[in-house]
């Protein structure tokens, strides 16, 4: 496989307006809804544990029946960054454990999604690093000593749970799933995102006062 290994731009003020609409219920369905339903991964990707989290992507390929450690991605995060491995959907070889989650985190790099598996949750959980799989198995990949950990691709555009993702792409992940939200487009969406949770949160004051279809439709003209 082809080794390459690129860089992205990185936008840290847009990154906060990021951080504050994942403070929302619901973050990754506002995100959804503001991209007409599109850059939604596959349903089958979840995370390990109770979590949510934002940021722009490192892309990993890796060799789709021939799995390593993503090791080298950790090298070229940075803090802020979410690392999005596509792993060819393999469920039952982990490409990221509690070891890896440590030292990401450590540089800073917030979470891992992987089309494929990992495994160390409860170490995960403790150090509070989270990952979204399709799937969790004890069975890991060649080890750092194998001498082959190097053939993946870092920074490439990759498929993700069906969905494009190019590096330095923002991601939203919750309870619910992950979304991908272009870069070229990051700006203009997160706005129309702290818009839609701002309005559903006014909404969702006046369901708590006991109103009525009724009442909400003449008040906000939607629901």
């Amino acid at each position: 496989m082809l080794k390459e290994y690129n860089e992205f731009e990185r936008c840290p003020e847009l990154l906060k307006q990021f951080d504050e609409v994942i403070k929302c219920y619901s973050a990754t369905a506002v995100f959804a809804d503001v991209q007409y339903r599109t850059g939604v991964m596959d349903s089958g990707i979840k995370p390990a544990f109770r979590a949510k989290v934002t940021g722009q992507a490192v892309t990993v390929q890796l060799s789709k029946g021939d799995l390593v450690d993503p090791l080298k991605a950790l090298e070229m995060g940075q803090a802020g960054d979410v690392i999005v491995v596509d792993a060819g959907g393999d469920l039952n070889t982990s490409v990221c454990g509690g070891l890896m989650g440590g030292l990401a985190k450590n540089r800073g790099i917030r979470a891992m999604i992987v089309d494929g598996a990992g495994r160390d949750t409860d170490e995960l959980e403790a150090i509070d690093w989270p990952i979204w799989t399709r799937a969790i198995t004890p069975r890991g990949t060649h080890t750092m000593f194998s001498g082959r950990k190097e053939e993946l691709s870092i920074n490439v555009p990759i498929q993700c749970g069906g969905v494009v993702v190019n590096p330095g792409d923002f991601i939203v992940a919750d309870l619910m799933g992950v979304v991908v939200i272009p870069l070229s487009k990051a700006k203009e969406i997160v706005k129309s995102a702290l818009e839609l949770a701002a309005g559903e949160e006014e909404t969702r004051k006046w369901v708590s006062q006991g109103k009525t279809v009724e009442d909400l439709l003449e008040k906000f003209g939607r629901i």
